[in-house]
């Protein structure tokens, strides 16, 4: 009596046991972010020199006085990242910023010009992320793409997975409207020279603006479970570029 082959055994496992076990699109965009973001700590770097900016102008109505309390926080904040070490990113970036909007506000003598920069900012990102999503290069693929463990040898692999390219633009919307809230909210109080809600508003639309933009493209991606397609299979298997 011949002796049967156990079931299975032999088989390659076919395309069905390949769907269980492969990430949705949402699952790994969901992983290389959370890589990518920097906490709370961060985002506190960066707001803290404009609320020294805004109380030290409410106090003394005067802009030097204001810039440098901002530079001075800016300089205290990168010490301090320095002695217990991490990125400092965020901070070198504040210190960038308020080097900015002191060369603007200084020009002119006027405090809310400090507040110009951000919004030419936010301006020229909105257009820059809406663009592109129009060119198919969704802002969010970029983010993405830094997560990968392989950026390095295929910055540009995760564009082959088309199902990629969809989820991300969709996500890159929510950043497109970020942007243009911050506009639609800044420019008028900047010309109508209310400088101490420009602050307040400059402060609710950092950290807590992406917090929210964030916590909106978790919920897109928590309800989403696009599969990853056979391009991206392809893309894997493909020799650095």
């Amino acid at each position: 009596m011949s002796e049967q082959p156990a079931p299975g055994a032999g088989q390659t496992p076919g395309p069905e046991h390949e769907v269980e076990v492969e990430q949705t699109v949402e699952q790994v965009i969901r992983q290389r972010v959370s890589d990518v973001l920097g906490g709370w700590y961060g985002s506190l770097e960066t707001a803290l020199p404009t609320v020294a900016f805004v109380i030290m102008w409410l106090v003394r109505d005067e802009v030097r006085p204001a810039l440098l309390a901002a530079g001075g926080v800016a300089i205290i904040l990168l010490g301090i990242r320095l002695r217990i070490g991490g990125s400092v990113r965020f901070v070198v970036t504040s210190m960038f910023a308020t080097a900015i909007a002191a060369f603007f506000a200084l020009r002119t003598g006027d405090a809310e010009d400090a507040f110009l920069p951000g919004i030419l900012t936010s301006m020229a990102y909105g257009v820059g992320t809406l663009i592109s999503i129009i060119a198919k290069w969704p802002a969010v693929g970029f983010i993405v793409a830094a997560g990968d463990p392989q950026f390095a040898e295929r910055p540009s692999a995760w564009r082959q997975d088309s199902a990629m390219v969809r989820v991300c633009s969709r996500l890159t919307w929510v950043m497109v409207a970020l942007f243009a809230v911050r506009v639609a909210i800044m420019l008028p109080l900047y010309l109508a020279e209310q400088v101490a809600w420009l602050g307040v508003a400059k402060i609710a639309l950092g950290w807590p603006a992406y917090l929210a933009a964030i916590v909106i493209m978790g919920l897109m991606l928590a309800t989403g479970s696009t599969p990853v397609t056979e391009d991206a299979h392809a893309g894997r298997d493909a020799p650095p570029q």
